[in-house]
């Protein structure tokens, strides 16, 4: 097998928010169809689709590079913010470069978004690589300005701490600066024995795609795409261009295509996916089975007492309520789900102790006997018919999760009861994306053409209200739509 000749380090995925216009899955299949053997994904300042992106590559063939695009403070250069891609090598510099993108958003931001100090890579140096960020880094600010003393102070930052880790990065997408930085850098290069590499800054899959990206970043920063005062920082040039493509483009500098494969080489990150890490619930000396076996036969007496007072009824129902308890005992235990209804049961019990507002259950979960039994919810699920397999099944194995609703106003409370019952390290939380529905986007598409309000308006007033509807379905339910679009130029 032939050796690789380039591969993208720096891709951003419509997870960056602001600029990445392409989902993880095309990004994947189409460096899939361009033969390369590694991608790395570097959305600014948040790994939320590394998931996908790990899962994706693998099943493709390709090595999935764990990256990220930062902002980054030097005082060196006052309150300029300079850019910086940050690679992570091994599960090392996986976790450091997790903590930068927490640091970043603890300290709080602004309109530019999250910052990382540059004296934090310092403390979380350890199994990262850096590439320079181009003309927009801060070695590239300072050749541009052509401040030798800058640009030996930045230099050495890196190569105190991170000597063969820190890449001169080569950008050709035909912008403003792009080929007097790199004449430059490859000077500095040679002079101070630095390595270069080479990088399209990747923001879309096809050329073609650089109107929409535009459409997409100028709806973020409130501008239409007419605006003389819009910022035009991309270009057409930065989709992902195919391997000789890129040959082609760095051929006068060769080490900077070899050095793309080089660090794809050396970045090998273990993402451990489909396993289960909940913490121990503290049982004394029983199972975690047998207790939640104990808790829930104690619970379910309790409810029992309160839906049947009369004696004579209680005893006439319980088999059926014993039997359905058994049944789904065994399913949760079989599963390996104990210490789960139990941490849900503990919290849910002490946010009602601490006057903590908790709502009644909803979702599948309310399907489940051992939930009413334990107080997570209360909703008797034998009154309403209500099935256990739709929360839990062991034909189709996956993590139980139940629907739990706080008080808006407390739930920080219960966090940071669950952080101190089973420690930091073991609680996080997950973020929601919101997705704009197809009437907004056309709203917010047609602003930013400058179309007027009220062509705009009867446009999106033409797509039916469903829940979940999409332009595709809209063109397709609507005649009306297709007809405008065509008649449009």
């Amino acid at each position: 097998m032939s050796e690789p000749r380039f591969v993208h380090l720096r891709v951003h995925s419509d997870y960056s928010m602001i600029d990445g216009l392409a989902k993880t899955g095309p990004l994947v299949k189409k460096a899939a169809s361009l033969g390369m053997p590694a991608l790395a994904i570097t959305d600014f300042t948040n790994l939320c689709g590394l998931v996908k992106f790990y899962g994706a590559g693998h099943g493709a063939g390709i090595k999935p590079i764990v990256g990220a695009d930062f902002n980054v403070h030097n005082e060196l250069l006052g309150d300029e913010l300079t850019h910086l891609t940050v690679l992570a090598a091994n599960n090392t510099g996986y976790q450091n470069l997790t903590l930068l993108i927490s640091k970043a958003y603890q300290r709080g931001y602004g309109a530019a978004g999250p910052i990382i100090e540059r004296d934090w890579l310092v403390e979380l140096k350890e199994g990262l690589i850096l590439l320079s960020g181009g003309r927009m880094g801060d070695v590239g600010r300072c050749l541009l300005r052509g401040n030798q003393a800058l640009v030996e102070e930045c230099v050495a930052f890196y190569e105190a701490h991170f000597p063969d880790r820190y890449f001169l990065e080569l950008i050709r997408t035909g912008r403003q600066d792009e080929e007097t930085y790199l004449h430059a850098a490859v000077e500095l290069a040679e002079a101070r024995g630095l390595p270069v590499v080479a990088t399209n800054d990747v923001r879309f899959l096809e050329s073609d795609d650089f109107d929409a990206h535009e459409i997409r970043v100028a709806i973020h920063d409130g501008f239409t795409l007419d605006d003389p005062k819009r910022p035009r920082n991309y270009s057409p040039q930065q989709y992902m261009r195919s391997i000789d493509e890129m040959c082609e483009l760095f051929a006068d500098i060769p080490e900077a295509l070899e050095n793309t494969v080089e660090i794809a080489k050396r970045c090998n990150v273990t993402v451990r996916l489909g396993e289960y890490f909940l913490p121990q619930f503290p049982t004394g000396d029983m199972t975690t089975e047998d207790y939640l076996v104990k808790k829930s036969k104690e619970g379910l007496e309790e409810r029992l007492a309160f839906l049947f007072p009369d004696e004579e009824e209680r005893k006439k129902r319980r088999p059926e309520y014993d039997e359905r308890l058994d049944i789904e005992l065994q399913v949760i235990n079989q599963m390996g789900f104990p210490g789960y209804f139990l941490i849900v049961m503990e919290f849910i019990q002490w946010s009602k102790d601490n006057g903590v507002p908790v709502g009644p259950g909803r979702g599948s979960g309310a399907g489940s006997l051992v939930a009413y039994a334990l107080k997570i919810t209360d909703l008797d699920p034998l009154e309403f018919d209500l099935l256990f397999e739709r929360f839990l099944n062991p034909e189709r194995v996956s993590m139980p999760d139940f629907d739990v609703d706080f008080c808006m106003e407390k739930r920080d409370q219960v966090i940071e009861h669950v952080a101190d019952m089973y420690g930091r390290d073991a609680v996080s939380q997950i973020i929601t994306f919101g997705t704009m529905a197809a009437k907004a986007v056309i709203r917010d598409v047609g602003r930013v053409l400058g179309h007027p309000y009220g062509f705009v308006d009867r446009i999106s007033k033409l797509v039916p209200p469903d829940p979940g509807m999409t332009l595709a379905k809209a063109f397709e339910a609507e005649p009306q739509l297709p007809e405008i679009y065509e008649a449009d130029e």
